[in-house]
């Protein structure tokens, strides 16, 4: 990790963590306390985090992992199922020798938050999810928003196209500057600079062909599995909150409502991209979700 491609953020240190199988996740850490982890999505890398961390880092320990394929992790080939994600955030949890940690997830990150939750609960204090659809399929009557599925869906399998995918990440800024600025709110506002500290980074053809097959498997593999897996709502009883952008085009097609476990909640006028578009509503609801003591795991449990 060459520590001068780093964006900078105020007291945050930065390492490299052997989370097993040969992987190495960067690693943004900031304050002491309680262990929080918090986990990006694509396009971005844990920089998006950066107008949260101060805040969080008060009273926690805070904890800012790039998932492999991203940012300044390791990026091998493979298939970027979001169970690798998942696993890969419970070996950090395990090299750091922490036995109860608290989650922020965005987007992709959010999705393998979810999963450990699922696969994992006694490790996962609470879970605050940022505009992400939940790891679960609900039978439901089609609906007239859901005619906006393909147009939601086609940037996915652009990216998802071998070859196309990883040309399209690799050939310049201009893909990852449009998606950010076309999933934001109104009131959002973004400089070149800002987007290309994440467009350049993809722009690594081992971390583009990350990206294709990060798309590829969910569209290929996860997606029919989860709905052929159907509800699994029922298996979370990990205190969970779902937040979404009111103006994120995910929310508008999706629509999710609160089920046993989960709440939801919605920032008005902002879009996708919610730790960047609204830090200080995102800090307002975890602070009050995640703000009671750590629970203590019995003696007597398995992992």
């Amino acid at each position: 990790m060459d520590d001068l491609d780093l964006p900078t953020v105020a007291d945050v240190r930065h390492r490299r963590v052997d989370v097993g199988g040969g992987i190495r996740l960067h690693v943004a850490e900031a304050g002491a306390g309680p262990p929080l982890v918090l986990v990006h999505g694509w396009p971005q890398h844990w920089w998006c985090w950066r107008r949260v961390i101060a805040a969080l880092a008060q009273t926690r320990r805070v904890l800012v992992p790039d998932l492999r394929g991203f940012g300044w992790s390791d990026a091998p080939p493979g298939s970027y199922s979001k169970s690798t994600f998942s696993r890969d955030l419970l070996g950090l949890l395990d090299a750091e020798g922490l036995d109860r940690v608290q989650l922020i997830g965005h987007d992709w990150g959010a999705y393998a938050c979810f999963l450990l939750a699922l696969d994992h609960r006694e490790r996962v204090d609470g879970l605050v999810a940022l505009d992400i659809a939940p790891p679960w399929s609900r039978r439901s009557a089609p609906k007239p928003r859901h005619l906006a599925l393909p147009l939601l869906a086609s940037y996915q399998l652009l990216l998802a196209t071998p070859c196309l995918g990883p040309a399209a990440l690799t050939s310049g800024p201009g893909l990852v500057r449009a998606l950010i600025r076309s999933g934001s709110g109104p009131d959002s506002s973004w400089a070149d600079d800002e987007l290309d500290v994440y467009a350049s980074v993809l722009r690594q053809p081992p971390r583009a062909r990350a990206s294709s097959a990060c798309y590829r498997t969910f569209l290929t593999r996860e997606l029919r599995a989860t709905m052929l897996q159907g509800d699994r709502s029922r298996e979370l009883d990990v205190p969970t909150l779902l937040v979404m952008g009111e103006a994120s085009p995910l929310r508008r097609v999706l629509n999710p409502r609160p089920q046993p476990g989960m709440r939801v909640e919605v920032i008005p006028r902002a879009g996708h991209f919610l730790p960047e578009e609204a830090p200080d509503q995102v800090l307002r609801l975890a602070q009050d979700w995640l703000g009671r003591p750590l629970r203590r795991r019995s003696t007597s449990g398995a992992r």
